[in-house]
């Protein structure tokens, strides 16, 4: 929890300007990132947002891109014997049927 020292400190120097980054806490606080750096990020990652479309698709793929990733994708489904038809993402189902086993009549000797 934190002290009303603390708080009325935070108060005042975000009134005069001063930014304070030793206290992780009260990051979220802060609507606009004081240092350009930060704001650039921020900016990048809004603009990645906007671009993406709900992860669906790659964000502003080039064909030459798309070959490569359809070029992978077959080479992986070949790999894990993956065919037309076939549910990859769905976990594999195992059937195991116990072996035959003859019948030894060991009383017949």
């Amino acid at each position: 929890m934190l002290s009303v020292p603390l708080l009325k400190a935070f108060k005042s120097s975000l009134e005069s300007g001063v930014s304070i980054r030793n206290i992780g806490i009260l990051a979220p606080c802060l609507q606009k990132a004081s240092d350009p750096i930060q704001q650039l990020f921020v900016d990048k990652i809004r603009e990645y947002r906007q671009k993406s479309n709900s992860g669906k698709t790659l964000v502003e793929p080039t064909p030459a891109l798309e070959k490569e990733l359809k070029t992978e994708l077959e080479k992986v489904t070949k790999q894990y014997g993956g065919g037309k038809g076939e549910e990859m993402t769905k976990f594999p189902s195992f059937k195991f049927v116990d072996p035959q086993i003859d019948s030894i009549n060991l009383e017949s000797k």
